[in-house]
């Protein structure tokens, strides 16, 4: 994969259109998806700086939360990043660590967390293989572009690219994969999943509370 910016953004969009003319291809199960009282899975990811990270060194000897985002040109990411700025002191009371997955290189993952001020470490999935391990699935387009035009709604492929148009070169530039839905994890020390949430549409945000209380369970149960 090339390290210019501008080549890896053709790059993102190129493969946006390919995804939306294809559609949506993951939107069900082959095997029950996992759950809490499973092995987390575990990957060596690169972070925003190129250096290689394994997603364990997360819940080695503390809870983790785990948040795997849509693309980095979305706007429920941007929403959920400051969302996150708000609840991160209290993950970190708790002693919890925390790490956004996304799936796009390290120097836009590294522009991204700058830009929206994401305060914990940000890892790189470009091959979607810890996406597909946590079974994190594609959405249908009602559950990805409910809140536009029916053209969007019915994958008109003009329609997109001059949206894809629209945004190049601004913070919301449509990239990589369209349909990927996001979801948020909780693991403890163990490394035994204590929540899985998936989101069943792209803004459908967990409460804090319920991560919070996963991430005590985690600790007190472990202790």
């Amino acid at each position: 994969m090339s390290t210019n910016p501008h080549n890896q953004t053709e790059a993102g969009v190129a493969q946006w259109l390919e995804h939306w003319v294809k559609g949506p291809t993951r939107t069900r199960w082959d095997r029950i998806p996992l759950q809490a009282g499973d092995p987390a899975p575990d990957f060596e990811l690169p972070d925003s700086s190129g250096a290689a990270r394994r997603l364990s060194e997360t819940w080695n000897g503390s809870p983790a939360l785990l948040l795997f985002w849509r693309h980095f040109g979305c706007s429920c990411g941007r929403d959920r990043a400051a969302r996150l700025k708000t609840e991160y002191p209290q993950y970190m009371e708790l002693g919890a660590k925390v790490v956004v997955i996304g799936y796009g290189e390290p120097e836009r993952a590294a522009a991204y967390a700058n830009r929206n001020e994401i305060p914990c470490p940000v890892l790189c999935d470009p091959a979607f293989q810890a996406y597909q391990a946590y079974d994190l699935l594609e959405g249908k387009p009602s559950q990805v572009v409910f809140d536009t035009t029916d053209a969007h709604l019915q994958c008109d492929v003009t329609a997109w690219k001059q949206l894809v148009e629209s945004r190049q070169g601004t913070e919301r530039a449509i990239l990589d994969n369209p349909w990927q839905l996001p979801g948020e994890f909780v693991v403890d020390k163990r490394g035994l999943v204590r929540l899985a949430y998936r989101y069943q549409y792209c803004e459908d945000w967990p409460d804090p509370r319920v991560l919070l209380a996963a991430i005590k369970e985690a600790i007190w149960e472990t202790d």
